[in-house]
């Protein structure tokens, strides 16, 4: 398992690796591992009892001063004790951490919530929604891209007054369902014809190019055409455009966010749970792991998206036929724990992955 570095952050630090020394490296790991637990400043005499180092105050707190010196941790009051920086969480994550790979029972827990699922939505909801349970932090998923999805099957049925419910089957197996508003009432075997004539003419072709034909043959007029096929298109357009829409993601638990001091401010919250909201900056994240090798870290300023922070990012692909499809992963606060965090995403997205694989290999059957 990769642990991808940030190529700012990891400039930094190759002009102060070499100028760390062991017992220095030895206290920042025990000054990290203390404020991930407890949220505060580490104080010298704190930091000398866990390194349980026989020296003298004064040489815990040189030691400090010299991390402090190299930009690895800071002091965010005159009077209290330390905390760990960007470059400090970098070096911690890069060289002094230690993950422990889930259990054998942590790992057939996780396996059996996707065992009983059958479409990829579903799959991807609970796999955020796993993340974030076992965490406690934001569980986010990206819905899987494909790279050619067909349209197999679409039907309309009539719902009260104008309503219609609209199907569409693609070739991956997904269902889509929307309720469509017309603007006169239709009956059962209107509609019927309606569907008979989409699949006469889409099936089998590219979601893609059906909703380029369907843009194009709404905005021309046809005058051979009866009023109930220009409906049927309508109506598919429709559909059609929310099916080609693979951009999406799913995120789950972001009232977790609420437990840490660091992000607890009614502003900072609400910025957050707005960015969720609109997903638009997470996905774009996201899209910056697709082509990555293993786990990435974005810690605080190294996502680039500001609002963040104060936050970490902890992403991994996930693979269907060694194709990256998605990318999955957790937002938390910086002082995450990142020891636990890392394996359980990684273990996550092998696990979507698989259930993702027997889902195609069933369909296919």
């Amino acid at each position: 398992m990769g642990i991808g570095k940030r190529t700012s952050t990891r400039d930094k630090l190759l002009k102060t690796e070499g100028r760390v020394s062991e017992r220095a490296q030895h206290f920042l790991k025990a000054l990290v591992e203390r404020y991930i637990r407890e949220g505060q400043p580490v104080g010298s005499r704190t930091l000398a009892k866990d390194t349980k180092l026989d020296l003298s105050p004064a040489t815990v707190r040189n030691v400090m001063a010299d991390l402090e010196d190299l930009g690895l941790i800071t002091s965010p009051h005159t009077s209290a004790g330390r905390v760990p920086t960007v470059a400090g969480y970098r070096l911690f994550i890069d060289t002094l951490l230690t993950v422990r790979p889930p259990s054998e029972d942590d790992i057939a827990s996780l396996r059996a919530q996707f065992e009983a699922l059958q479409d990829p939505k579903s799959l991807v909801e609970t796999a955020s929604n796993l993340l974030s349970d076992i965490t406690h932090l934001a569980g986010v998923v990206m819905m899987p891209r494909h790279e050619r999805q067909a349209f197999r099957q679409i039907e309309l049925l009539p719902l009260s007054d104008t309503r219609v419910l609209a199907i569409l089957v693609t070739s991956e197996g997904e269902v889509h369902n929307r309720i469509i508003n017309t603007e006169r009432r239709f009956t059962p075997s209107q509609l019927e014809q309606a569907a008979n004539y989409l699949n006469q003419m889409f099936t089998g072709q590219d979601i893609k190019d059906v909703r380029k034909r369907l843009l194009e043959d709404l905005q021309n007029t046809h005058a051979h055409m009866d009023q109930m096929m220009m409906h049927a298109l309508a109506m598919a357009q429709n559909l059609v455009a929310s099916a080609e829409d693979h951009d999406d993601c799913y995120i789950a638990g972001q009232t977790n966010l609420m437990e840490f001091g660091e992000l607890a401010s009614v502003d900072r919250l609400k910025a957050l749970f707005d960015a969720f909201t609109q997903k638009r900056e997470i996905l774009h994240i996201l899209d910056r792991c697709i082509a990555a090798e293993g786990v990435q870290i974005f810690i605080g300023e190294e996502s680039g998206y500001a609002l963040l922070g104060d936050c970490s990012l902890v992403t991994t692909p996930y693979r269907v036929d060694d194709r990256v499809v998605g990318v999955l992963g957790v937002i938390g606060p910086t002082r995450m724990d990142y020891q636990r965090v890392i394996p359980i995403v990684d273990v996550t997205a092998r696990l979507l992955a698989a259930a993702l694989r027997q889902r195609e290999c069933e369909t296919e059957f």
